[in-house]
């Protein structure tokens, strides 16, 4: 899990920190089905001292122990099926959440400046999407990509950045 988050700075720390606060202040905080209770509770606590002093990969670890056994997955055909927890769910979380965290904290400081964004590979895949392969050094307006992240939480957003869970883009100021 190796994550490169190229404009991971302390202000831009300390916006995503304003960005976790202004989820939990709309009660729109994501949190996981796939968590358990008590990772439900402790999930505010962690995102945040990760966005002070961690990353990616420190927040994989603090998750790990917070997930349920089991979850449900829905069938092709209907209906769901109770499967196994996968060993990389907190690494898939992690990924995911502080990379949208550091996306929208890295959106504030482009609108602050005056620039945009662009795409970029965060993390190396080895089978890497089509879709996602067409997505790195695309221009982005950092007042829509903010707008679009904070209006669809925990699901993919409208713009398709980041695009779905182990993607391995971000963003970075221009």
């Amino acid at each position: 899990m190796n994550f490169m988050l190229n404009n991971l700075s302390d202000d831009v720390r300390q916006l995503m920190v304003d960005e976790i606060q202004f989820d939990l202040d709309a009660g729109q905080l994501y949190l996981s089905d796939r968590l358990t209770p008590g990772g439900k509770s402790a999930y505010p606590k962690l995102l945040k001292e990760a966005a002070v002093k961690g990353d990616v990969r420190t927040f994989s670890q603090s998750l790990s122990g917070n997930f349920n056994a089991t979850y449900q997955r829905r069938k092709p055909k209907g209906g769901f099926t109770t499967v196994t927890m996968p060993i990389t769910a907190a690494d898939t979380l992690a990924e995911g959440e502080f990379n949208r965290f550091y996306i929208r904290g890295v959106c504030r400081k482009a609108i602050n400046r005056g620039v945009e964004v662009r795409v970029y590979r965060a993390k190396p895949v080895s089978n890497p999407r089509l879709e996602s392969e067409r997505k790195i050094s695309t221009i982005v307006n950092p007042e829509n990509l903010l707008k679009d992240l904070r209006n669809n939480i925990g699901i993919d957003t409208a713009l398709g950045i980041p695009p779905g869970p182990n993607s391995g883009l971000s963003v970075e100021l221009m």
